[in-house]
């Protein structure tokens, strides 16, 4: 027979209670109940229940900082008053937008950890002064938008991967040679409405680009700027003091297939200009000088549109834009606008418009000082 004491631990062991099954407190949304796997219901967790299991420390939130809305890797801090480029930002960060604050100033280690960053917009702040290693975090960065600031030159040491630049609305007046090498894959680059003149482009200053489209509207050109990219898709010159184009202002651009030229002051197109941009699609010359109808347009084979309103023609011949012969022209106009001019449309012979696809493409009105 077994001593009391034994038969007594014995019988304790025997009453106890089974194990729990249940698991360890796991919180998988934002309130503290989980939901049941068979049932698909709401199951509160009894506080007996995992009792005596060590507690858990609290999930990690989400890192934003103060006052920005993070989510999916789009972390906008615009319209906030920022003086600064905040801290805390999201590593894994895509798209960062802290346009429309006051920041004065981009420091060396604002965007440091930042490796995964596509996007960065910082339009209408108050910038001046970049640290020159303040974009070297970012090795993938594609876009960047600085418009509306108060940056006095190209910031230095832009990330290579870049693709698109838009600078435009800030106090540029110099862009020194090298200020765009080693961006071998720039596309695009948007930089109107500073107050930079022809003198300000020092030779080499975009040596290297492969450019496809180029903006340097509302500036102080008094001609077509030297040695832009010759890989040029799109060259949009428009609001400036340009008085002519000479034989040479184009010689580069054979891949051009749109040229903006309107607000300008030109009085005159050197003949045989024109020749040396073959591919053109459109050319815009409105809100200018001109007298006449420039030469050349018959021997374009794939212009199509004509901007030409709001000058001072007083007259169109029947050869200004069609070729004598058939066959010649690979491509209808389907626009050419002449409103705006000292020319009597009903002395415009009809035959002018041969090679135009449709009448309506034709906008004729009168003259009105």
């Amino acid at each position: 027979m077994l001593p009391h004491s034994t038969l007594f631990i014995l019988l304790c062991v025997a009453h106890l209670p089974a194990p729990s099954p249940a698991l360890p407190f796991e919180q998988r949304g934002f309130w503290d109940f989980a939901l049941d796997g068979d049932g698909g219901g709401m199951m509160m967790r009894d506080e007996e229940e995992g009792s005596a299991i060590e507690e858990l420390p609290p999930p990690e939130l989400p890192i934003c900082p103060f006052g920005c809305q993070c989510e999916r890797r789009v972390v906008q801090c615009s319209d906030l008053g920022l003086t600064a480029v905040p801290k805390g930002i999201p590593a894994d960060t895509k798209l960062l937008d802290l346009q429309n604050n006051k920041i004065t100033e981009l420091k060396e280690n604002d965007f440091k950890g930042l490796t995964n960053l596509y996007a960065l917009s910082l339009v209408n702040n108050k910038i001046s002064k970049v640290h020159p290693r303040a974009f070297v975090p970012l090795r993938y960065m594609q876009k960047l938008y600085f418009s509306r600031n108060l940056l006095t030159e190209v910031p230095k040491n832009l990330p290579p991967s870049l693709v698109e630049l838009r600078i435009h609305e800030n106090r540029i007046k110099k862009v020194a040679e090298g200020a765009f090498s080693g961006l071998g894959s720039m596309n695009c680059i948007e930089m109107g409405g500073n107050p930079i003149q022809n003198s300000g482009f020092e030779p080499g200053a975009f040596k290297g680009l492969k450019l496809n489209y180029l903006r340097i509207s509302e500036a102080k050109l008094t001609g077509v700027p030297k040695d832009l990219p010759d890989s040029l898709h799109e060259l949009h010159l428009d609001h400036n003091q340009i008085q002519a184009i000479e034989l040479e202002d184009l010689k580069r651009y054979k891949h051009l297939y749109r040229l903006g030229l309107g607000f300008n002051h030109i009085r005159m197109i050197e003949n045989g200009s024109l020749a040396f941009v073959p591919n053109l699609r459109e050319l815009h010359l409105d809100n200018n000088r001109l007298s006449r109808v420039p030469r050349g347009l018959p021997d374009m084979k794939y212009l199509q549109v004509v901007y030409l309103h709001s000058n001072n023609i007083s007259q169109v011949s029947i050869n200004d834009f069609c070729p004598l012969g058939f066959g010649m022209k690979k491509t209808f106009y389907n626009g050419i606008s002449l409103f705006g001019n000292p020319v009597n449309y009903w002395e415009v012979q009809p035959a002018t418009f041969r090679c135009i696809s449709d009448r309506l493409a034709i906008q004729l009105g009168n003259y009105r000082k």
